[in-house]
């Protein structure tokens, strides 16, 4: 990995700039409007009600870093924060984007347990579990994102960079760490969530009875099957590919044209991997009976008063 191939930043920065630019105003106040529904106005927790909250407490957490990389972009690449500020901008993306995995795998996981096992559902599904496990998830994630602390500022064209591996040292470990990211972080997450939702589509095509309160629920399950192969085929999905052969042509010491190309593919992938929390609001509508109530009835004051 000795060949150094200067990459052209404006096509870079400016699908930085405009996929944060609409990212940070639709994740945050979204997710902050549902975290507010699950800790405020939801009477009942249920194990889908401390998974989402989870999930919507990772998607604000990084949606307060897109306006300092809102700040980089547009300065045209100067890092004029501190150090380990930076640091922390890079490790929470990776947090953001692995939690976010795997509490979608554990909301699947819930809703087959729901539809499949039915009788056995009480027994299985607590919230006391719910919190041990989204506990165990943040543990997890933040220990394996520690390495990417180690990837700060570095010098470049007399300028302080931040989100740019410096020198071959931190392409390296980035190398090594794909890997561990893609099996437990994407491959073994993916397999167990087309696992249930095809025992879900069997079970739902077997049943023939279905009353209204049955069909709710298979209207349910369907949305909520919907919504999280989107977000997995669409955000997860060409990121984890994409910055797979990217650093595997960086390996390789491929050419300069093809590392560019490489790159181009990359950054339309990550902007699509940090678009995730944009995607999350329409998972608790059609998950979580709360949030769809609230937003139900805001949608319907605000025709009233127009």
């Amino acid at each position: 990995m000795n060949q150094t191939c200067e990459e052209s930043e404006d096509f870079k920065y400016l699908a930085y700039k405009v996929t944060y630019s609409v990212v940070f105003p639709i994740g945050f106040i979204s997710n902050s409007v549902a975290l507010f529904v699950f800790l405020r106005l939801t009477p009942k927790k249920t194990a889908n009600t401390v998974f989402m909250t989870n999930l919507a407490i990772s998607d604000v957490g990084f949606s307060l870093t897109l306006p300092f990389r809102l700040v980089y972009y547009f300065r045209g690449g100067r890092w004029d924060f501190p150090d380990w500020f930076c640091r922390w901008c890079v490790f929470s993306f990776y947090v953001n984007l692995y939690t976010s995995v795997l509490f979608l795998t554990g909301l699947s996981v819930l809703r087959y347990i729901a539809v499949v096992h039915p009788i056995r559902n009480k027994s299985l599904v607590t919230v006391w579990r719910a919190r041990l496990s989204c506990f165990a998830i943040w543990v997890f994630v933040a220990c394996s994102s520690i390495p990417f602390l180690m990837t700060g500022t570095t010098e470049r064209h007399n300028k302080m960079r931040c989100f740019e591996p410096g020198n071959n040292k931190s392409w390296n470990r980035i190398y090594s760490l794909n890997y561990v990211g893609v099996s437990f972080g994407f491959v073994i997450p993916f397999i167990i969530i087309l696992v249930c939702y095809g025992c879900i589509i069997c079970k739902l095509i077997k049943g023939r009875k279905i009353g209204n309160r049955r069909g709710n629920t298979r209207r349910r399950s369907v949305y909520l099957i919907a919504v999280v192969l989107s977000t997995f085929l669409l955000c997860f999905l060409p990121y984890h590919v994409a910055r797979t052969v990217h650093l595997y042509a960086k390996v390789l010491n491929e050419s300069c044209p093809v590392i560019e190309f490489l790159v181009k593919i990359l950054v339309i992938s990550l902007c699509m991997a940090a678009s995730n929390s944009c995607f999350n609001p329409l998972l608790y509508y059609f998950a979580g009976e709360t949030f769809r109530t609230f937003s139900t009835k805001r949608l319907t004051s605000e025709r009233c008063c127009a």
